[in-house]
This record gives structure tokens, C-alpha cells and sequence, in this order.
């Protein structure tokens, strides 16, 4: 079996030393082992994890996320339903046989950045009521503006965020099951900007489920 040290390495992937060393700080890419001289070793199967490190990184998930979807029985198929989402046309991933499945496919993308941006700028502007209401009162010392902005940023953080989750679905990595699912669980569930892990419906597993736009899909609801 191949062995390469650090340099050798990053060498291969054009990365610095210094990445790779950060990986191994992180816990995300350990060397098989310490040589004798103190130099960290690794192998082919390292290669490969590594490999599936830097896809994920261009996929712009974050270290932490990459490294719970590493730690997951099912990083491969993680990593497909990802880049389904991010390179559909590519044909290792799905054939796309006429414009209307392209069509679909960037309408989907397009309709859940939408509703990303919408719940981001929403957020800002509650945000700017928020200091407004707070300098009004440092200032004025009059608090009751303040506190009633603050009771309608609650409410509206429970819809906005209902709308959010009335407006996705989720994909099972392992069955390809669509499914929405319900809002105490994706609430309370560990997550990242790409997915979200949850008990699929149909196969009953748990996983890191990708993140899809809803539209008008006829989906089952989790129990």
C-alpha cells in the first residue's frame, strides 16, 4: 500500500502543508500513523478521505459540517445527493434528457435562494427595529416602544421561521425519499447550509437529509 508524508500530500492535491495540518487539528484527516522520525503518514484510504474533504469544502459546507457527514454511515451518498443539487448536469450523476428537467432543476435552486434571501433580509430589518427600539429608549427613556417591537420580533421569528420550514423538503441520502418533516423535529435537529439530519419516513434511518425547495411537491409530513 502507498504512503505519502505531509508535503507529499498536499503536493497531490495542491494544497499547502499547513491545510493539511490544520485537517489533522480539526480531526477530520488523522495520519494512519507517526513514522519513526516523527513524520505523519498516510495512505491510500487517507487519500480518498481527503479527496472527499476538499469536494465538500468546494461545496461550500463548513469544517464542522464536513466533518459530522465523515462521521456519518453514509458520507458517499451524502456527497451524490450534493452535488446532484450543485451539478445536475453532470452525467455521473443523473442523466438529463430534455430542457424541461434542466428547467426544473434551476427553478428549484433559484425558488430555495429565494427563500433563503427573503428570510435573511426579513431578519435584517427586524433587526434594525430592534436597535431602534433600544436607542429610543436609552435616549428617551421611554421603554414601551421597545418592548412591543420586541414582542412582534417574537412573533415574527416564529413565522418567518415557519415559513421556512413549510417552504423545504428534505431528501433521505439512503432511500432518495422526498419528505417533509415535522416542525419540532427539524427544529431541534443538527444542521448545516446544505442539510439537515433527520429520520426519513420511509426506510426509518437517520441521516444527513439535503435540502430541496418544496413547491407545490406532494410530500408526506414525518410522523
Amino acid at each position: 500500500m502507498s504512503e505519502y508524508t505531509t508535503g507529499e500530500l498536499a503536493k497531490m492535491f495542491d494544497v499547502s502543508i499547513r491545510t493539511i495540518q490544520f485537517y489533522d487539528k480539526k480531526g477530520i484527516l488523522k495520519p494512519s500513523h507517526i513514522s519513526e522520525n516523527g513524520k505523519r503518514i498516510y495512505t491510500e484510504e487517507d487519500v480518498s478521505r481527503l479527496k472527499l474533504i476538499l469536494m465538500l469544502k468546494n461545496l461550500g459546507l463548513p469544517l464542522k459540517a464536513i466533518g459530522e457527514i465523515l462521521a456519518s454511515d453514509n458520507s458517499m451518498i451524502v456527497l451524490d445527493l450534493l452535488l446532484e443539487q450543485r451539478l445536475r448536469a453532470a452525467k455521473d450523476q443523473v442523466s438529463l434528457r430534455t430542457i424541461d428537467d434542466i428547467d426544473k432543476i434551476m427553478s428549484n435552486k433559484k425558488a430555495l435562494r429565494k427563500v433563503h434571501m427573503k428570510m435573511v433580509i426579513l431578519g435584517l430589518l427586524m433587526d434594525v427595529a430592534e436597535i431602534g427600539g433600544l436607542v429610543w429608549g436609552i435616549k428617551k427613556g421611554q421603554w414601551v416602544p421597545f418592548i412591543l417591537i420586541m414582542l412582534l420580533a417574537i412573533i415574527f421569528a416564529i413565522w418567518i421561521t415557519k415559513y421556512y420550514f413549510n417552504s423545504v423538503n428534505y431528501i433521505c441520502p439512503n432511500c432518495n425519499y422526498e419528505f417533509r418533516p415535522k416542525f419540532r423535529a427539524a427544529f431541534f435537529s443538527n444542521h448545516n447550509p446544505k442539510a439537515r439530519k433527520l429520520v426519513c419516513p420511509n426506510c426509518h434511518q437517520k441521516n444527513y437529509c439535503i435540502e430541496v425547495y418544496a413547491g407545490e411537491a406532494d410530500v408526506k409530513i414525518a410522523e
